[in-house]
């Protein structure tokens, strides 16, 4: 839609089964979320995966989200977007979006075979773990303590403390 002109290369909006979302601005707290969850990934070995910030992730026909983090398999993107089969954890980062990133995006995902979700609440400074989709919907859901170390099922080398992720 951008090469047609129809959207500009400024709108900030992500296509969600068929619909058009503008994006919620980014706001202080919620940058700087993003920013030390990526210092710390990025100080992580990580062999074999890529972390995207940002990006899309191609999800089925009519889905191109663009969580705040990424981790996929590490590959060349310049033809084509992530797909699911790419994705081993996606990360959203919740302020004034928590409502749309549980009720929208994480079925959304779950529909998709993602098969990790962290959304780090920040109205409640606490991470929640969505883990093992079935249907629209994940099996199994976990909100661990600021000083426990949580990693990614498909990416163990990756340690990160729950604290960490919400800069406490």
């Amino acid at each position: 839609m951008a090469e047609a002109g129809v959207l500009s290369a400024q709108d900030r909006v992500e296509l969600i089964e068929g619909e058009i979302i503008d994006m919620t601005p980014i706001g202080p707290r919620h940058a700087d979320a993003v920013d030390r969850i990526v210092a710390a990934l990025s100080r992580q070995p990580t062999p074999g995966l890529r972390v995207r910030v940002q990006n899309p992730l191609t999800l089925g026909d009519a889905s191109e989200p663009q969580p705040d983090i990424a981790i996929v398999a590490d590959r060349s993107y310049a033809d084509a977007h992530p797909v699911a089969s790419d994705v081993r954890l996606v990360v959203e980062v919740s302020d004034t979006t928590l409502a749309f990133d549980r009720d929208v995006k994480l079925p959304l995902y779950a529909r998709a075979g993602v098969p990790e979700v962290w959304i780090v609440n920040l109205p409640a400074n606490q991470l929640e773990v969505f883990r093992e989709p079935d249907g629209d919907r994940y099996l199994h859901a976990l909100t661990p303590a600021p000083d426990e170390t949580m990693s990614p099922r498909a990416a163990r080398t990756i340690e990160l403390r729950a604290g960490e992720l919400l800069g406490r």
